[in-house]
């Protein structure tokens, strides 16, 4: 049987250091330097992110008062002909009933295709802005 040789090295002794050599701190600060460099990178990944996620929240809200926006033109025709109505009825060229399209027996006509007052649910987009 022959004795193992580890214990004779001074590297492994215990109780035995050697002062690190130049090339090995270089080498350590580098690797300390590219550590900081991607935690700044991971950092400035975050952050980014977040903005992208704040202009993906605004593009939506955009595109919700967009489509809102889109209801309320769509009412327009429907408005001006009720002041149309109004303003014949008041200035008397016109009956209500022959400015509005009603019948005889008092039912109104449906409203033309498109054509339809929208309610704003102001309350439920700013419940769901906030969350």
């Amino acid at each position: 049987m022959r004795s193992s040789t580890v214990s004779i090295r001074s590297s492994i002794a215990p109780g035995a250091q050697h002062p690190p050599s130049a090339e090995n701190l270089a080498g350590l600060n580098q690797k300390k330097k590219e550590a900081e460099a991607v935690d700044a990178l991971q950092r400035a990944s975050a952050l980014f992110l977040q903005r992208l996620e704040g202009l993906g929240d605004d593009c939506e809200a955009m595109a919700d008062a967009g489509a809102v926006l889109g209801e309320v033109l769509a009412q327009w025709p429907q408005m001006f002909r009720i002041l149309n109505l109004f303003l014949a009825a008041r200035g008397g060229l016109a009956t209500y009933a022959e400015g509005a399209g009603m019948e005889t027996d008092g039912d109104p006509s449906p409203l033309p295709p498109g054509e339809r007052l929208v309610r704003v649910p102001i309350d439920e987009l700013q419940q769901a802005e906030q969350k």
